[in-house]
């Protein structure tokens, strides 16, 4: 569930974008989670570098493969169950190098459980091929603050 709150905190709060060829960063990270909001696997795989490295509260996917096939399906189906209010984000590039951070608040049901956290993410990308693609996402979260 943890696991599951961040990634899908952060894409939850996203908008759709036009294509590859024509997103920056950000829109970049935007669509990477309205791909995992939608449920399109391929979308989703193609704004990924094949050596994507993951890091989500202390455990490590070190490749897009290893993401597909491990907790991707379980991130996509969390976000379907969330809605995410995006707090903030920040750009910043450099050359072929990019760095977009992300603050949102994530709250819904899943498992039969109600959850409302505070999720960061920082993602980098890398421009090649006339396109940003995702090199590295690090998600952590913690339960909202009650009020």
């Amino acid at each position: 569930m943890k696991r599951h709150a961040l990634a899908l905190a952060l894409a939850g709060a996203v908008t759709a974008c036009t294509g590859p060829a024509t997103e920056g960063p950000a829109d970049v990270v935007e669509s990477f989670g309205q791909a995992l909001r939608n449920r399109d696997t391929a979308r989703a795989l193609e704004l990924l570098a094949p050596e994507v490295l993951i890091y989500e509260f202390g455990a490590q996917e070190a490749s897009r493969d290893e993401y597909a096939a491990d907790h991707m399906k379980g991130d996509m189906e969390f976000l379907a169950a969330a809605t995410a209010e995006q707090l903030d984000q920040r750009q910043t590039v450099s050359g072929n190098l990019a760095i977009v951070t992300t603050r949102s608040r994530v709250r819904g049901q899943y498992q039969d459980k109600p959850f409302d956290q505070l999720s960061t993410e920082t993602m980098v990308l890398r421009h090649a091929g006339g396109a940003w693609r995702i090199t590295h996402i690090h998600w952590s979260s913690r339960p909202a603050p009650k009020t």
